[in-house]
């Protein structure tokens, strides 16, 4: 599964008035720059972000395995009502269409189960590292004078160009991984959410 990330709050990551008073509002101040970060390539490419999109997929394998074996089944089914058109009496293509009804419920059903819980699980790791990636970026644009810093990957992001001298994702990227360096051979698995 490809994961989409992405922090709908972060439209605007800073706020022009800290900066303002830290340069006392003065018209002589040194100008003040701006910057852009892509948040879903920085999420998706810190370690921590690597290993949660590892864990996702995972936790989440054995419900895809699940899904495959029941679209098996539900194909199978169709199959053999098709080469059976001719040989199978009415009432054992009714039972076999009947069969084949409840299999497909049941998939969507499953299917939505796991697509929402992925959603859910996917939502909570975004927000956990975008919350301290905000403060990331928060020191390290007051420490360069960034005014403000647009997020490029939002879908209705203000943002049509943006030079490389700009973009900020690497440099936040690395400063991410500095400040929050994973643990290897210890990951602590997220929880399995139950099947329904």
């Amino acid at each position: 599964m490809k994961i989409r990330m992405a922090i709908p709050a972060l439209g605007i990551l800073m706020a022009v008035p800290g900066v303002w008073a830290q340069t006392g509002g003065a018209a002589t101040a040194a100008p003040l720059k701006v910057g852009v970060l892509n948040v879903q390539v920085a999420i998706t490419s810190t370690q921590e972000g690597k290993q949660a999109a590892a864990q996702l997929q995972s936790e989440f394998a054995p419900r895809q395995t699940e899904l495959d074996n029941l679209r098996k089944q539900i194909e199978d089914l169709q199959t053999r009502i098709r080469t059976g058109q001719s040989t199978l009496s009415d009432d054992e293509k009714a039972r076999l269409a009947r069969q084949g009804d409840e299999l497909t419920r049941s998939y969507q059903r499953k299917q939505q189960d796991s697509q929402d819980d992925f959603n859910e699980a996917q939502q909570e790791v975004v927000n956990r590292i975008g919350r301290k990636m905000i403060d990331i970026l928060n020191k390290y644009a007051r420490d360069n004078g960034y005014a403000v810093v647009f997020d490029s990957s939002a879908q209705n992001s203000p943002v049509v160009y943006a030079s490389n001298q700009v973009d900020l994702t690497q440099e936040i990227i690395r400063l991410y991984d500095q400040s929050y360096p994973v643990k290897t051979g210890t990951t602590s698995k997220p929880p399995v959410r139950p099947q329904e």
